[in-house]
């Protein structure tokens, strides 16, 4: 049994999902394992991960529509200390997961034809995000 870890640093350009499929698929390629189990975590209380579909991009503007919806900015809230949109990246990240947990199986991770994995960006202003990758196996 082996593992491995390592700290991915993503950098968002705005409020919604960006697809970390292609570099947390390379890192966990490297390790040359071929079973195993992954896991994804997202080091923030303002951001979060989500399993979703990588093919039609209306599901991602659905999906961020949709989350707007229902923990809309608001300066209604007690906490605001960085802005209208902090609490509600808050209650989004709340709503969601900041972690992922995928099995290796025969040297790929076990996603769908149509999966993708994503990082949601809850805030309107860039940020530097930072995932904790660990894979163990054989």
């Amino acid at each position: 049994m082996r593992q491995a870890t390592t700290m991915l640093t993503i950098d968002t350009t705005r409020q919604g999902l960006v697809d970390v499929t292609q570099p947390i698929l390379r890192w966990t390629h490297d390790q040359h394992l071929t079973e195993g189990l992954l896991t994804v975590f997202c080091q923030h209380t303002s951001a979060s991960l989500l399993i979703q579909e990588n093919a039609a991009l209306e599901v991602r503007t659905d999906l961020e529509a949709y989350f707007a919806r229902i923990a809309p900015e608001s300066r209604e809230y007690e906490h605001d200390d960085e802005g209208p949109d902090d609490m509600p990246a808050h209650l989004r990240t709340a709503l969601t997961q900041v972690q992922l947990t995928i099995p290796l199986i025969a040297g790929r991770l076990a996603l769908g034809t149509w999966q993708g994995l994503y990082l949601f960006e809850h805030r309107r202003r860039p940020h530097r995000r930072t995932l904790a990758l660990h894979v163990i196996g054989d």
